[in-house]
């Protein structure tokens, strides 16, 4: 059963939105980071055999993909600001949970409880979408998106320097605190966002797509312990495919899904988000192998010799370079729209990479690759949400950039499981330990280029766009109407007019919103001082235009729009029969 859940518009947003959301991302890829230093301590860490010592991880990145869509989901139905809170404060106390054991299995709940943080992506982009205006929020979602590797990045050397020099607790004390000075900066910073979706949580989609994914990503991640060609392995992937397909022919019967699967159809969604399983496994790949390579010692003849603090500084470049991509990616994508800008960074991604593979030789070289990377990953991962969100309806944000972000996930998870794989068959066994060899590492960075190649191929089979996908839904600004009738210029194809009462006079602050044939809101907007509204439509068919302002009765009207790009007058009476304009 569906409800319509109205709001009023949001405070005006201050000028530190933006770094507190982004703070929030990079917590998050603190959190992702945090044990990357003591991974292979963890097995004597926690008095048990290598294989079991992995579900530390693994229980984050599996808790992390089934969150991620379904926070975003939430947030579009209840409120992002309120979920991206509460993602939070799962994590701490995951964090706080894994900072007193040393128990196995407890610190496996621990780490699945950090995995919601993962959430605070899409929806910190869901709250850009629906609070700044279009010149900001280029650079704001590319910074949103690429936290989670600038986080990763600069957290890597902190974490190396913590677990070198203090008790390995200590790295999740760290990481509750600066989750709860995430939550104390966003509930005195960011604002809740007026915009929700139609319809109630889909319970039932949600436990299937978990089930699903579960069965897919446990058999990625655990494939190399267990043989690819084992019973168990194959009977995890049938399953997965088996649940995936029946979860997806529930959905498209289902009147609210928590995933619109025919939105997610769409070549501009499909594309994107296929090529950001690519970029998530590019991305991995350098941060499975630099610090490999520079702490192997020199004896091997290959090996760099460096500590473990001074291997993450040599590194963290890659995050760093991300952050100052972010208002580069903005000028170039306001120019030449984010496809290209996505393909500008796969292209660099496979030069990184292509030269990489000879640059292995000197710890400085490793600096070097990091920034190329960096430079071309910060480019990608920027252009993915604005593709995403100029393609599904406002109201479907969160939950259209938690899938996107659950594909990166993924691409990061096959990254993990296929280099490891490689690393471990290509390794030599000295005194019983495996050391990885540099064919390994130079096969690992073959396999990233591969990846690249194929991701630039699909970021050229996504459609033209008629214009920058900064261009959104045109809403109301609570302080400055006129931006509502800049708007209702620029709109290419939707629906423009003005909300009138009964004897003609415009109607101001009503709120109008854009129903589809579904029943689901597309898109919303508030009537300026002189009643004018502009919305534009997600795709081409049949909507309803339902507007009420207080003390007016409330008013809907039915059109049918072509998606010829252009706008289709209509004024809405309050009450009664549709007014041609």
């Amino acid at each position: 059963m569906t409800h319509t859940t109205t709001d009023q518009p949001a405070r005006g947003a201050s000028g530190a939105v933006v770094p507190v959301l982004a703070f929030a991302g990079i917590v998050v890829a603190v959190m992702q980071t945090l044990l990357v230093p003591v991974i292979k301590d963890l097995p004597q860490l926690l008095g048990t055999e290598p294989s079991n010592a992995t579900w530390v991880l693994t229980s984050t990145l599996l808790s992390g993909a089934v969150a991620t869509p379904i926070m975003g989901r939430l947030g579009d139905l209840y409120g992002k600001r309120r979920m991206l809170i509460l993602s939070l404060a799962v994590m701490v106390v995951g964090a706080l949970v894994s900072a007193l054991t040393s128990d196995l299995l407890t610190m496996i709940a621990g780490r699945t409880l950090q995995g919601f943080a993962m959430g605070a992506i899409p929806l910190g982009i869901g709250l850009m979408r629906d609070m700044l205006p279009r010149e900001k929020l280029g650079s704001a979602m590319a910074l949103m998106s690429s936290s989670i590797g600038v986080g990763g990045g600069l957290a890597l050397p902190a974490a190396a320097l913590v677990a070198q020099h203090m008790d390995w607790h200590a790295l999740f004390y760290g990481a509750a605190g600066l989750g709860v000075l995430s939550i104390a900066l966003t509930l005195l910073v960011v604002p809740e966002s007026p915009m929700r979706a139609q319809g109630s949580f889909d319970v039932l989609g949600a436990l299937g797509l978990s089930t699903g994914l579960v069965l897919l990503l446990l058999p990625i991640t655990k494939g190399s312990d267990w043989g690819w060609s084992s019973g168990t392995t194959l009977g995890l992937f049938g399953a997965s495919v088996a649940v995936l397909l029946l979860w997806g022919v529930f959905e498209l019967r289902h009147k609210a899904p928590l995933v619109d699967l025919r939105t997610t159809a769409r070549p501009a969604v499909l594309f994107t988000n296929l090529a950001s399983i690519m970029v998530g496994v590019s991305f991995y790949v350098v941060s499975l192998v630099l610090p490999q390579l520079l702490q192997l010692p020199k004896a091997t003849g290959y090996g760099l010799g460096q500590s473990m603090v001074v291997a993450g500084l040599l590194v963290a470049p890659l995050g760093l370079t991300m952050m100052f991509t972010a208002p580069v990616y903005a000028r170039l994508s306001a120019r030449y729209g984010p496809k290209l800008t996505l393909i500008l960074g796969m292209l660099i991604i496979g030069i990184g990479y292509g030269a990489g593979i000879g640059l292995m030789s000197a710890p400085w070289q490793s600096a070097v690759i990091a920034v190329v990377l960096g430079a071309g990953i910060g480019l990608a991962y920027s252009s993915l949400p604005a593709l995403i969100v100029g393609a599904v309806p406002a109201s479907e944000t969160g939950a259209a950039n938690g899938l996107n972000t659950l594909m990166r996930s993924i691409g990061t998870s096959v990254s993990s499981a296929v280099i490891g794989m490689v690393l471990a068959n290509t390794a030599n066994h000295v005194g019983g330990v495996a050391v990885p060899t540099m064919h390994g590492f130079r096969v690992s960075f073959l396999i990233a280029t591969a990846a690249v190649a194929v991701g630039l191929l699909l970021a050229l089979l996504l459609p033209k766009q008629s214009r920058p996908a900064l261009a959104t839904q045109p809403r109301a600004s609570s302080e400055d109407d006129a931006d509502v009738v800049a708007d209702a210029e620029e709109v290419l194809r939707g629906f423009r007019g003005r909300v009138l009462d009964a004897e003609g006079v415009p109607v101001a602050r009503a709120k109008v919103t854009l129903i589809d044939r579904h029943g689901r809101q597309a898109g919303a907007t508030l009537s300026a001082e002189d009643g004018t509204y502009a919305l534009a439509v997600p795709a081409e068919g049949a909507y309803v235009l339902a507007a009420k302002a207080a003390g007016h009765g409330p008013h809907a009207s039915s059109a049918t729009h072509t998606g010829d790009g252009r706008a289709i007058d209509l004024d809405l009476p309050l009450p009664g029969e549709t007014v041609p304009a």
